[in-house]
């Protein structure tokens, strides 16, 4: 990874920072948007991944529409320079004024969660005498195969309505004056590397888009969500997932005509260019001959770890010893469950040393937090060394 090419100018940066590989970046970016445009898809990206700033305006130059999850998303997607026209909002409770602030924004669809929603944003719509477009977020009950934390498309998850009842309520669903049903959209859960859980998805929704036009409804496009994994064990085995494959069975087994076919990726986009770097504070050894590599870094920096029990490759990017010993890498914050990594083999590490926990551009800073009263991390762009 990029940090262990430039580890003598990273000492020149006050730590905790995220490294941001532009290049890698670029080089996803360029990935994704070959392979769709074989099949013509539709690709978003999901902002609640990271929405650092320069890396939203790289994002921009390739031509993706955007994913979002709250009013904030939104507005920022739109200040940011995206086109209303290509961007979704999804979310289980939005808010009043969010529903509100999407429908003046004219965002090319609102995945609804629920028929309360659907009542509401025909309500709102109604008021303000505009018809509003939007997308029906069905729950398929598919286990994504992935940590539990992070799955979204089963029977009992609070996302998406319920595809019964949406047959049930078909009737009066149709009946809403002020809202224009554009689109079905799925969103299995995140972090999926068995890739045949998308050849189940896609059987599920050939079946649910064939039975909601049995009964009258019609639909613009289909949003199959993203959820593509990147490999965290080995990142330099795979810095660029593969979109080739997950667009190859999605093309295989999805038969929904000349509808528009949409994604929305965010861990597979941004998560391989970034890097926490870190440095090492202190050295000691409990009672139990545990050894500890306490760093200046913590969960309030990068939480994944200690919210699922995620992991990511760390390394001593800057020790010149020739031998490698067993630690356990902690954290500041005052929580028991602040550990990085337990049992993880690093060059011997001493205090000064830079550790790199890679793999981290996804759900790193964009849910880092002030716990503490810490100060939020800073980032290094690599084209701007």
């Amino acid at each position: 990874m990029l940090s262990r090419q430039i580890a003598s100018k990273l000492r020149n940066f006050e730590t905790p920072f995220y490294l941001y590989d532009t290049a890698l970046l670029r080089q996803t970016l360029e990935s994704v948007v070959y392979e769709s445009k074989k099949y013509g898809y539709k690709v978003h990206y999901a902002i609640k991944a990271n929405y650092d700033d320069h890396l939203l305006a790289i994002i921009r130059e390739y031509g993706l529409g955007i994913d979002c999850a709250s009013g904030n998303e939104l507005r920022k997607a739109i200040e940011a320079g995206f086109d209303p026209r290509g961007i979704v909002y999804a979310g289980v409770g939005k808010r009043d004024k969010e529903l509100r602030y999407a429908i003046e924004q004219k965002i090319l669809a609102i995945n609804c969660e629920s028929i309360q929603e659907l009542e509401l944003i025909n309500q709102f719509s109604a008021e303000i005498g505009t018809i509003t477009d939007v997308a029906l977020r069905i729950n398929p009950d598919i286990d994504p195969k992935t940590n539990h934390c992070i799955d979204t498309g089963q029977a009992d998850s609070k996302f998406g309505i319920s595809y019964e009842e949406v047959l049930e309520h078909a009737a009066e669903i149709k009946k809403l004056q002020n809202v224009n049903f554009v689109g079905i959209h799925l969103h299995i859960g995140s972090q999926i590397r068995e890739l045949h859980v998308f050849e189940n998805m896609c059987n599920k929704v050939n079946v649910i888009i064939e039975n909601l036009e049995r009964l009258g409804f019609t639909f613009r496009f289909v949003d199959v969500g993203g959820g593509l994994g990147v490999n965290y064990d080995v990142p330099e085995n795979e810095p660029i997932p593969n979109f080739a494959s997950l667009f190859s069975i999605v093309h295989n087994h999805l038969a929904v005509g000349d509808k528009e076919v949409h994604f929305e990726f965010g861990r597979s986009i941004v998560a391989e260019c970034g890097e926490l770097i870190t440095s090492v504070l202190f050295n000691k050894t409990t009672a139990t001959g545990r050894r500890l590599v306490i760093v200046d870094a913590s969960m309030t920096e990068l939480i994944r770890p200690a919210l699922y029990g995620s992991y990511h490759n760390i390394e001593n990017i800057t020790s010149e010893e020739e031998h490698n010993v067993k630690y356990t890498v902690v954290g500041t914050a005052c929580e028991s469950t602040d550990v990085f990594q337990e049992n993880v083999s690093l060059k011997k590490t001493r205090r000064g040393d830079l550790l790199a926990l890679k793999s981290a551009g996804a759900y790193g800073m964009s849910m880092a937090s002030r716990y503490n009263l810490h100060d939020l991390p800073g980032a290094v762009y690599s084209d701007e060394l």
